[in-house]
């Protein structure tokens, strides 16, 4: 998770940079595309085993859902301090909990309702509506968050029966012409030496968010998910090394709100789903 967090970090840094040179959109669809080319030696070592799946319909509302947040993050990403976007960030797993319960009937109690209120609280302490003006960069990132939630409710349901690098490359395939039909417009040919960072971002990305998810399966939630808030210490140095950007105390007091909600809500979720096994396990005795 250490590692993973450095990487998505990094990934962002080097979209950030290159938004000047290339339109956003277009920097999303090489992220895409190239995920493929980087899960390929996994395909060829399964002779094609992660290509199979009986869910093609729901990869495709993932990759539409994905899509549509891709594009969000990233045009807010190239206009809204790093540090910022990666605090506003931390509010996805908000946004999945409440439609947890919208859609999937989950049960949640007074103390996990309060970890998102605070949640919430933390992202009005950032954006401060009313006493600063809000710009349009980081309303796409926290809307990118809401509508990366929903596709957390797709993906949950697909890891019932699919494996990662499935799901990962079937988010490849169905978001690369979606993307470039939305890059299309503001197109410009990319120098051999910006496709070269742009391989470079598409290796971070892809291999971060393998690494999240080895991480999940290798511990426990309540281990491993207090690590991801040092994307906060990174972003907070490569966006001033790299940008001289200096976060404000706002950015620092609201990222920490809302990564202890979520970070608490994911312990109160997986001791609940401990117990429940356990329940399970006497009443089978």
């Amino acid at each position: 998770m250490a590692i993973a967090a450095v990487l998505f970090v990094a990934m962002h840094t080097i979209v950030r940079g290159m938004a000047g040179e290339l339109h956003p959109f277009e920097i999303a669809f090489f992220r895409a595309f190239l995920g493929i080319f980087v899960l390929g030696p996994l395909v060829i070592r399964d002779r094609g085993a992660s290509l199979r799946t009986t869910k093609i319909k729901l990869h495709a509302l993932r990759g539409v859902l994905n899509a549509a947040a891709m594009l969000s993050f990233f045009y807010g990403l190239s206009i809204t301090p790093l540090a910022q976007v990666t605090a506003l960030g931390f509010s996805a797993p908000l946004f999945a909990t409440v439609l947890a319960v919208i859609f999937l009937g989950e049960v949640v109690r007074l103390r996990r309702w309060t970890a998102i209120i605070i949640g919430f609280i933390g992202t009005l302490i950032i954006l401060r509506p009313g006493v600063i003006e809000v710009g349009i960069g980081p309303i796409l990132i926290i809307a990118s968050s809401a509508i990366w939630a929903v596709a957390l409710m797709v993906i949950k349901v697909m890891t019932r029966t699919e494996s990662s690098v499935t799901i990962a490359l079937y988010a490849s395939i169905f978001l690369s012409p979606m993307v470039l039909a939305a890059a299309v417009p503001f197109w410009e040919w990319p120098t051999l030496e910006q496709f070269g960072r742009m391989f470079v971002l598409a290796t971070f990305g892809t291999i971060a968010q393998t690494l999240m998810n080895q991480s999940l399966k290798l511990a426990d939630t309540s281990v491993v998910l207090p690590v991801d808030f040092t994307k906060l210490i990174w972003a907070s140095i490569l966006g001033f090394l790299v940008f001289g950007e200096i976060p404000d105390l706002y950015t620092w007091i609201g990222g920490f709100l809302i990564f202890a909600s979520t970070t608490y809500i994911a312990i109160r979720e997986s001791r609940l789903k401990k117990a429940r096994r356990e329940e399970g396990a006497k009443a089978e005795e």
